[in-house]
C-alpha cells in the first residue's frame, strides 16, 4: 500500500512537473505572440537583399519598439547587420501577377501578419502595365489581407522612382502610379483596417540613391528606412493611423512666437516634361514651440500644383499658401517637418521666392 502511494505520488510530480513546463512554453507563446507581426511585402526593392529592412529592425530596436516580429516566408538575404530578416520580397515579381495568381493567400497563411509594408509595382511599370489594372492588383491584395485578417492594418508606398537605360518611359509612369495611390488608399481604407500611404519618392534620387536608376545602394536604403519607419513605430507603439489627420496636437505651447521665426526651403527633386516635384521644408528658427505654420509664394512661370502632400493646400492662379495638417502643426524649436507636391511647368521652372510665418 505505501509503495502505491509512493508511485501515486510519483505520477503526480510528474504530471505537475509537464504542467509546469507546459506553462512555461504557453507563457513564452503569449509573449511571443503579443509581439506586432509585420510582412514587408513587394518584390527585390524588398528582398534581394532588401538591406532597408535591416535598418528599419535596428532603428526600432534603438528607440525602444522591440514587440515586433518581421515575418514572411523568405529568409534574409545576408546585408551584414544583425536583424530580423523573415520578408516577402520576391525578385521580379509583378504585383499583378501576384494578385492575379492568389499567391499572396498562402504567404498570409503561413505568417498571419498584422502589419504589411507593401512596395509593390516597380515591374509592372517596368512592363508598361496600365496604373489602373496595378491599382485593381492592390485592391485585391488588400481584400485577401482582410480576408486573413480583418483588421489588416496596411502601409502602401508610393514607390521610389526609376530611370533604366532601357526604359526612358518608366520615369513618368512611375509618377502617374504614384499619383493615383493617394486616391485609391482613401477609396480602400476602413477604420478597422486602414490603409496609410507612405512616401518613398520625394527626395529619393536614382542617380544618387540607386546603383543602376532601380534598385536602392547604401544611401537609398538608408531613405526607405527613414521613409518608413514614422508611420510603422506609430502602428506599434500603440495608435492606429487612418491616412487622415486626426486633429491638432493635444500639446499647446504657452508662449506664441511671433510670426516670421520660421524658415522655408524650396528643393526640385525630381523634374520630367511638363511636371515636376518639389519639396518645402520648414523649420522653427524661434525659441519657443509653433502650434501652425504657413509657407507662401508666388509662381513666376504659370506652374500650377496638381498634388500635395503633408500640407494644406490654398492656391489661386499663381499665388500659393500652404499650412500644416493636424499631425505636423507642432514645431518645437530647432525642429523641421516637410511637405511635398506634384505641379505642372512649361518652358521655364524657376524657383519661387518663400515666406514662412508660424502661429
Amino acid at each position: 500500500m505505501a509503495r502505491a502511494r509512493v508511485r501515486v505520488r510519483a505520477v503526480l510530480v510528474a504530471v505537475l512537473t509537464l504542467l509546469a513546463g507546459t506553462l512555461v512554453i504557453a507563457g513564452g507563446t503569449a509573449s511571443g505572440a503579443a509581439a506586432t507581426r509585420v510582412m514587408p511585402l513587394g518584390d527585390s526593392i524588398t528582398g534581394s537583399p532588401g538591406c532597408w529592412r535591416a535598418l528599419l529592425w535596428n532603428r526600432l530596436q534603438e528607440a525602444g519598439i522591440t514587440e515586433v516580429d518581421f515575418v514572411g516566408t523568405l529568409p534574409p538575404q545576408g546585408c551584414g547587420v544583425a536583424h530580423d530578416g523573415d520578408n516577402e520580397g520576391h525578385g521580379g515579381a509583378l504585383v499583378t501577377n501576384v494578385a492575379r495568381q492568389d499567391q499572396l493567400v498562402g504567404w498570409l497563411a503561413a505568417t498571419r501578419p498584422d502589419v504589411v509594408m507593401m512596395h509593390f509595382g516597380t515591374n509592372d511599370v517596368w512592363s508598361n502595365v496600365p496604373t489602373a489594372t496595378i491599382l485593381d492588383a492592390y485592391t485585391t491584395l488588400v481584400q485577401q489581407m482582410r480576408a486573413s485578417n480583418p483588421a489588416m492594418r496596411v502601409l502602401v508606398a508610393q514607390i521610389i522612382p526609376m530611370a533604366p537605360a532601357t526604359c526612358g518611359e518608366c520615369a513618368q509612369r512611375v509618377v502617374a502610379l504614384n499619383d493615383a495611390i493617394p486616391g485609391w488608399a482613401a477609396g480602400i481604407s476602413t477604420a478597422q483596417s486602414p490603409v496609410v500611404v507612405v512616401d518613398q519618392w520625394t527626395g529619393f534620387s536614382t542617380a544618387a540613391d540607386t546603383y543602376d536608376g532601380v534598385h536602392p545602394n547604401a544611401s537609398g536604403d538608408r531613405k526607405i528606412a527613414d521613409r518608413w519607419f514614422p508611420a510603422l513605430a506609430e502602428i506599434l507603439s500603440g495608435t492606429q493611423p487612418t491616412g487622415e489627420p486626426t486633429g491638432e496636437p493635444t500639446e499647446t505651447p504657452t508662449v506664441t512666437p511671433p510670426p516670421g521665426d520660421c524658415t522655408a526651403t524650396y528643393r526640385i527633386a525630381n523634374q520630367w516634361q511638363d511636371g515636376f516635384q518639389a519639396e518645402v521644408t520648414v523649420t522653427n528658427t524661434g525659441s519657443t514651440a509653433a502650434n501652425g505654420w504657413r509657407v507662401s509664394w508666388t509662381f513666376a512661370d504659370g506652374q500650377r500644383i496638381t498634388q500635395i502632400w503633408n500640407g494644406t493646400l490654398a492656391a489661386g492662379g499663381p499665388d500659393v499658401t500652404v499650412t500644416h495638417v493636424g499631425w505636423n502643426a507642432l514645431l518645437t524649436p530647432g525642429a523641421s517637418t516637410a511637405f511635398g507636391f506634384l505641379a505642372s511647368w512649361n518652358g521655364t521652372n524657376s524657383t519661387p521666392t518663400l515666406s514662412c510665418s508660424i502661429s
